[in-house]
């Protein structure tokens, strides 16, 4: 079903249209312009929205770094572009901007492959507080392929068997860069980053969404690397189970990014995996991303998640 907010308090061109896209997850966003501030009535709209469909993917916004950050604090505070320090690579002014470019990619991680991110992934779980939500503006995009796919958390518990959901809600993930196997190269700028700020935490394996409710299978290839009280055996048994269900085709959407699109997801609901279609093809893939400063998760008996290295990663505090 579409749904349709007719803002009488914005410009006439504000009549937010949402229209889901698959399944489980996803909808297409329009009738709306980021160029001009939102009422707050179409902000607390698009949350909502947000918190029901965890992905929304909007088109043909002309907007600049600055259009983007403020759009991402309708959300929540907006972070520094990583924990690991790349700000320093940030645009001039802009240190909330992440540049998600292939060709820096392939020279941080060492590799000559077109991403070192296309795996199923969610943003920075090796945090305490990882990202709530993260935001992402196509700048340079391929005119094929390129596409990027999310799957949803909360489907994925949804329907596992009771007994399952049960036995995992006992469960501790440790999470770290890299995960189970680090896919940047040795000597690289990644692997010596990650040395250098040692980033460690142990989540709940299912999470409760401090929104919704909702209970998430909260683990993901990219930085679980083991359950804890285990042995490696029964953790690596574990996690490949927990893997195969929360990327089962029934719980993703897939789509295609096109000049001047914006998409924008609910981290702590969502895996999302870059796209594997492009290593073969001379092309260059430019985004900007922005991430909302994330809470600590919380299991489903109140269980707080555990830092084991690093410190909470907050906005700073308004001027």
């Amino acid at each position: 079903m579409t749904a349709v907010l007719n803002d009488s308090s914005a410009p006439s061109t504000d009549s937010l249209v949402i229209a889901p896209i698959a399944g489980y997850i996803g909808a297409e966003v329009s009738g709306i312009s980021l160029e001009h501030e939102l009422s707050v009535d179409v902000q607390a709209a698009l949350r909502d929205a947000l918190y029901e469909y965890k992905v929304l993917f909007l088109r043909d916004q002309k907007i600049g770094h600055a259009e983007q950050i403020r759009f991402t604090g309708y959300f929540g505070p907006v972070t520094p572009a990583h924990p690991l320090g790349y700000t320093d690579k940030s645009p001039a002014g802009f240190p909330e901007i992440l540049e998600v470019d292939s060709r820096i990619y392939a020279k941080r991680s060492g590799s000559s492959k077109y991403s070192y991110a296309s795996f199923w992934h969610q943003d920075v779980t090796a945090l305490i507080n990882p990202p709530a939500v993260t935001v992402l503006r196509g700048e340079l995009v391929p005119e094929v392929g390129g596409d990027t796919t999310w799957a949803d958390l909360g489907a994925a518990y949804d329907n596992l068997p009771a007994s399952l959901q049960r036995f995992l809600e006992g469960l501790y993930a440790e999470n770290r860069f890299g995960g189970r196997t680090p896919r940047w190269a040795g000597g690289s700028e990644s692997e010596s980053l990650t040395q250098e700020t040692r980033i460690v935490s142990e989540h709940p394996v299912v999470r409760v969404h401090p929104v919704t409710g909702q209970r998430l299978i909260y683990v993901n290839p990219g930085f679980t690397s083991r359950i804890i009280g285990v042995s490696p055996r029964q953790s690596d048994k574990i996690l490949d189970l927990l893997f195969e269900e929360i990327t089962d085709p029934a719980y993703t959407v897939r789509i295609r990014w096109t000049p001047d699109s914006l998409g924008i997801w609910d981290n702590r609901a969502t895996i999302h995996q870059a796209p594997t279609d492009l290593d073969h093809l001379d092309v260059v893939r430019v985004l900007h991303r922005t991430t909302v400063e994330g809470d600590v998760p919380v299991g489903v008996s109140g269980e707080r998640s555990r830092s084991i290295h690093g410190s909470e990663f907050r906005a700073p505090a308004p001027a």
